[in-house]
């Protein structure tokens, strides 16, 4: 009989898990392609916060907590949605690859909770999130661009750091990067450089790979800081440092004539 109980248990879980995995790829494929067939973005929208109804479905006490909990997989889930939506209403390559890189976000790299996972989850939703800020900045105003930056600043921040056990208060530090992103975005905005790969129908803002590579370098010498009491310690950063600098350089010295600028 025990054997029977842990068999059919193990089944269940086996079917959830099956079943948790098709339902995540629906919502990465719908909400995108729906957004598309519709032209709105507001049942993309809608999906992607009906896939958080536990957000929700907690006492209103908890309602901002949990909010800031999920501001990373909703900075995402925005963000492919806004994307299929800027590309247009007829079916592109692009919008393909934004619902398989939406169902591999959900599937794959969600899921994940190490710290390495972490930080890459934090780093995609600073990538799409100003990828999808910049065209809307630039086609609305600029403001609205520094706003979006300074949550995705703040909520990647926090996404990293509400991971580690010696925190005790991650809010400062968050709202630090926060401000540190929407300063950036504010001084790049003027002379915002937009990368495009027509035959794709992608675009790639310069401002999303920088923030990008800075927030990696930011991580990287933040754990050497606390890995050391306080002490920074060049060399154990040296390597992370020196390659962000470079691809930095290289980008903005070298890639700063774009397809077009914004």
């Amino acid at each position: 009989m025990a054997s029977d109980y842990i068999f059919i248990r193990k089944s269940r879980n086996a079917l959830s898990t099956v079943l948790h995995v098709i339902l995540n790829i629906l919502l990465g494929v719908g909400s995108v392609f729906v957004t598309v067939v519709s032209g709105s973005w507001i049942i993309g929208f809608a999906l992607v916060l009906l896939s958080k109804w536990r957000m929700f479905a907690v006492r209103p006490h908890y309602l901002w907590l949990n909010f800031k909990s999920n501001l990373v997989d909703l900075i995402v889930g925005f963000s492919f949605v806004i994307m299929a939506y800027i590309s247009g209403s007829e079916l592109l390559l692009v919008h393909y690859l934004l619902a398989a890189g939406y169902a591999i976000w959900l599937t794959i790299i969600k899921p994940k909770t190490t710290e390495t996972w972490t930080l890459v989850q934090a780093l995609f939703a600073v990538f799409l999130g100003t990828t999808a800020a910049s065209v809307l900045g630039a086609s609305i105003n600029s403001i609205l661009l520094v706003l979006l930056e300074f949550v995705i600043g703040y909520g990647s921040a926090r996404h990293v750091l509400a991971q580690n056990d010696n925190m005790n208060d991650e809010g400062f530090p968050a709202l630090t990067l926060g401000a540190i992103f929407a300063e950036i975005a504010l001084l790049c905005h003027s002379w915002m450089k937009v990368y495009a790969f027509k035959t794709l129908g992608i675009v790639i803002p310069q401002l999303a790979i920088i923030l990008t590579v800075f927030s990696f370098m930011a991580e990287r010498i933040f754990r050497s800081i606390e890995g050391h009491d306080g002490q920074f310690r060049f060399k154990d950063v040296a390597m992370p440092i020196v390659f962000s600098i470079i691809v930095l350089a290289i980008i903005i010295i070298g890639f700063s004539v774009p397809k077009f600028n914004v």
